[in-house]
């Protein structure tokens, strides 16, 4: 089967490539612009005209792809392409090049020999509108020559001290502020304007998943890490707003992502330099911290980023929740039933590699059940990592094929 080119739900037209700020213009922080940006299909005229319309069938709903689809594009994969499907990285990680702020042969070059799911922008890759469009709608068409998939084109865009497009200077859009001061409002029709928002905009410059909402709840008053992101200090204020940013990004236009399971909100410390912990048994975390995640999964969100977070009282060890067994696949995948996408949170960080090597990280994550590798500290290393343990029989090609086929599941329908 040779590989396709598929068509990402919505493109911006060489027309529209006017100033974002033009676009935007008249928004209120936080809420929807005065006008819609121009959408199109990747479709040419002519494959637009090639048949007639027809009435769906009733296995052939829109939106909905045939479990033979996805096998048939599984099928084109050879292992090496499939472990890769497993990683969302970094640009640079894929390209080697110092930081990167256009997408050309270079680029193409580089996803044809590590046809990674993803990559994930930082404000360092984004100058403005126009450069943001070239370099995303590039590299989006790269990816699909690679593997004939769609990227993920990924930013951590939230809001407040988290944003890379908003407060920028060069894109003319004002930071939406903290979700703490959303969530002080009440008003869940204000947080699903601002998702809404800010899925607007990243939709008109290329970005297809965003990883936001925080679903965490700032409930330990000696910690302050996640004290502006969160929306509260209770699962009554922040489960109603986290339901709330899923339907905004949906409607949007744009995939999301509830963080950091199974809950980080009260850990003392910062996982991005040091491991951090709860002390709370699994009935203690069900009363609080679960709900949020419970509400984002009722409310269909395309991923769940599993954070760092060591739970003894749970696990009986220190490992990281991204790498334990016990919180992604018994706690996540069957008692909450989540169905879609788990990806990890930043495996660079040092609550991360301080667990791990950064070739074993990749491995263990995957054994746990986790879906997608962010960013690990050395991507070769991690790909090689997961190929080598398949090898050695402690990873099977079915484990990762389940992976995949839910990352393929994922772009045929939501992209």
């Amino acid at each position: 089967m040779s590989r396709r080119v598929l068509a990402t739900r919505r493109q911006v037209t060489a027309a529209a490539a006017s100033c974002l700020g033009l676009v935007l213009e008249g928004c209120a922080t936080g809420g929807a612009p005065a006008t819609e940006p121009p959408t199109v299909s990747d479709r040419t005229e002519a494959e637009k005209g090639s048949a007639p319309a027809t009435a769906a069938e009733p296995d052939e709903a829109p939106g909905v792809v045939r479990d033979d689809e996805v096998e048939a594009l599984l099928a084109t994969l050879s292992l090496e392409q499939k472990v890769w499907q497993l990683f969302v990285v970094r640009p640079e990680d894929v390209t080697g090049v110092g930081v990167q702020t256009a997408a050309g042969e270079t680029t193409r070059k580089a996803l044809l020999d590590r046809p990674v799911a993803g990559i994930c922008y930082f404000a360092q890759n984004l100058v403005d509108a126009d450069q943001t469009r070239s370099m995303l709608s590039n590299t989006l068409s790269y990816g699909e020559e690679a593997s004939g998939l769609p990227l993920f084109l990924c930013v951590d865009e939230e809001g407040g001290t988290v944003s890379r497009v908003g407060g920028n200077p060069g894109f003319g859009v004002d930071n939406v502020g903290d979700m703490r001061d959303v969530g002080a409002t009440g008003d869940t029709d204000e947080a699903y304007e601002v998702a809404r928002h800010i899925a607007t905009y990243l939709d008109y410059l290329g970005f297809n998943v965003d990883f936001a909402p925080v679903a965490d709840i700032a409930n330990n008053p000696d910690s302050d890490t996640m004290r502006l992101r969160s929306f509260g200090s209770s699962a009554d204020v922040v489960a109603p707003m986290v339901e709330a940013q899923v339907r905004g990004f949906a409607e949007g236009g744009v995939l999301c992502a509830a963080k950091h399971f199974p809950g980080i909100g009260g850990a003392v410390g910062d996982s991005h330099s040091t491991k951090i912990y709860s002390q709370k048994t699994l009935d203690e975390i069900r009363d609080e911290e679960l709900r949020p995640f419970e509400a984002a999964i009722e409310a269909d969100v395309p991923f769940v980023m599993v954070g760092h977070l060591s739970m003894p009282e749970v696990t009986g060890d220190d490992d990281p929740a991204s790498i334990s067994g016990e919180i992604v696949t018994d706690l996540l995948r069957k008692e909450l039933g989540y169905e879609g996408i788990i990806i990890t949170d930043s495996m660079a960080m040092g609550a991360a590699t301080d667990s791990l090597p950064t070739e074993r990280l990749g491995v263990e994550a995957v054994r746990a059940g986790v879906d997608i590798v962010l960013m690990p500290a050395d991507l070769d290393a991690a790909h090689q990592g997961i190929l080598d343990a398949v090898k050695a029989g402690e990873l099977t090609e079915a484990r990762i094929d389940e992976s995949v086929r839910r990352i393929i599941r994922a772009k045929l329908e939501r992209l």
